[in-house]
């Protein structure tokens, strides 16, 4: 029945037609005078449909032949991108405004890259797979060069753009293969024709599925792009690019591993466990000469995806929880230290060294208190919530044998936090001759940077329910 198909993705054809609705609405009025109404109205849409979602608990549907798939794993994933947009785009408000980058496409685009993602941890075909990353990509590498007169946002913008195109052709020759070997692009008609063992030419195809999507998390070997972008983007679109993005990418990889190959699991489990060990100690060692606070998250993103690619690598609904409870705590640590980023200035420049933050407690006690919260739970120190996301990974690996993994996360984890543990110093202990810093902050930043530290500390009492409903989350997509 096209109208039960219809109902099933009626969030995503919504906010669609809304993207374009408020980009008729822009160009036809003020255009970029629109930019704060959109933002804020963008936003607003968002919250909504998230609340939407996170009310449709229990229930599972398909749409279009399987080819959507709306269940409890991709309606845990679809509140988290929709909420941690929602917030990236209230925060960089001001930001946009003072920095001359209030372009009303910003908010339209977003809109479009969230609808890319909500289709990707969905997907139940290649073909719908396809259809939801390239999407998300295509908005995202305008996004990236957003900041037109400047050299390194261009350059991000088509770095991205090129690299992105790479794994782009991987994921299609891996998807043509797998299509080859099985005659179907379901992910359900895969894992039938897959029950028996996999084919040689099945497994190279979904090496080169697991290779293009490795690229979208910034996995070790495919991470290259992601200091370069991270950079030159305007640091708002570097937040957003920290936050959605990756729980929709980890939520995709999640969906083709465990939908179309969920009995080879033994078989990718390798391919994961390698991507996972390499993430974690290239993301901890790259960042320790980083000065460049953005090229430092950019080098800490891929060490965290290290660690929710363990959760993944363990093959069980235990590690599938741990990854999404992982990715929960990791999106909202981002919103905070990029609220906080967004709010470094000098003179009413933004300013990206952490030599800027010498000294920084004595000017601002609070929010330096703040960072170093985020900072303490980023490195994993207990007790914050950071901590605990890294234990749940852990845990699932040393369960399902793989506890070679486990350690070396650790190892990755006691390396990393030096850095983390760098910029606390600094803002403690620094040079004060160096310091400078505007203590000007927007409330709503200051509000995202606050809300998100406190979560850090009161979340060790229960998480706020998360563990529950990613372990539901996790049994849906878990056979």
């Amino acid at each position: 029945m096209i109208s039960a198909d219809i109902s099933t993705v009626l969030p995503e054809i919504l906010l669609a037609v809304y993207a374009m609705a408020a980009l008729l609405f822009a160009v036809y009025t003020g255009k970029d005078k629109t930019t704060p109404l959109l933002t804020w109205v963008t936003a607003g849409v968002f919250v909504v449909l998230a609340f939407w979602i996170g009310l449709g608990a229990g229930t599972t549907a398909q749409a279009f032949g399987g080819a959507f798939i709306d269940d409890g794993f991709s309606r845990f994933a679809k509140v988290v991108i929709l909420v941690s947009a929602a917030a990236v785009l209230v925060m960089s408000q001001n930001y946009m405004a003072k920095m001359n980058l209030g372009r009303f496409e910003f908010p339209v685009l977003v809109a479009l890259a969230v609808v890319g993602m909500m289709m990707m941890v969905s997907a139940g075909d290649l073909m719908s797979l396809y259809m939801g990353l390239e999407l998300q990509s295509l908005s995202l590498y305008v996004v990236a060069a957003l900041r037109r007169d400047s050299v390194k946002s261009t350059e991000a913008g088509l770095k991205y753009f090129v690299l992105g195109a790479l794994s782009s052709g991987m994921l299609l020759y891996g998807a043509s293969l797998v299509y080859g070997y099985t005659g179907t692009t379901v992910f359900a008609g895969i894992i039938e024709a897959g029950q028996d063992g996999l084919s040689l030419g099945l497994l190279v195809g979904l090496v080169f599925l697991v290779t293009g999507l490795a690229f979208k998390v910034s996995a070790v070997p495919f991470h290259m792009w992601t200091p370069d972008v991270y950079e030159g983007s305007p640091t708002p679109v570097t937040a957003f690019f920290a936050t959605a993005p990756k729980m929709a990418a980890m939520g995709l990889i999640a969906r083709v591993l465990f939908d179309a190959f969920g009995h080879a699991t033994h078989d990718w489990g390798q391919v994961i466990a390698l991507l996972s060990v390499l993430s974690m100690f290239v993301g901890a060692i790259a960042a320790i000469g980083q000065r460049n606070i953005k090229r430092l998250m950019a080098y800490s993103s891929i060490a965290h995806m290290g660690f929710a690619l363990m959760g993944l690598a363990a093959g069980t609904e235990a590690g599938v929880q741990a990854m999404l409870i992982y990715m929960t705590i990791y999106v909202t640590m981002n919103i905070g230290t990029f609220a906080f980023i967004l709010s470094m200035e000098k003179d009413g420049k933004p300013v990206v060294s952490i030599d800027a933050l010498n000294m920084y407690s004595r000017q601002e006690p609070l929010k330096a208190l703040a960072v170093l919260v985020l900072m303490f739970s980023l490195a994993g120190v207990p007790p914050m919530v950071g901590f605990f996301g890294k234990f749940y990974v852990l845990t699932a690996a040393v369960d399902a044998g793989i506890a070679w993994l486990a350690i070396a996360g650790v190892v990755a984890s006691v390396i990393g936090a030096f850095y983390y543990l760098r910029v606390v110093f600094y803002m403690y202990f620094g040079d004060e001759t160096k310091a400078g810093l505007d203590g000007t902050m927007n409330p709503v930043q200051w509000a995202m940077l606050m809300v998100s530290a406190l979560i850090m500390v009161v979340g060790v009492v229960n998480l706020f329910g998360v563990e529950a409903l990613a372990q539901a989350a996790a049994q849906t997509l878990v056979h």
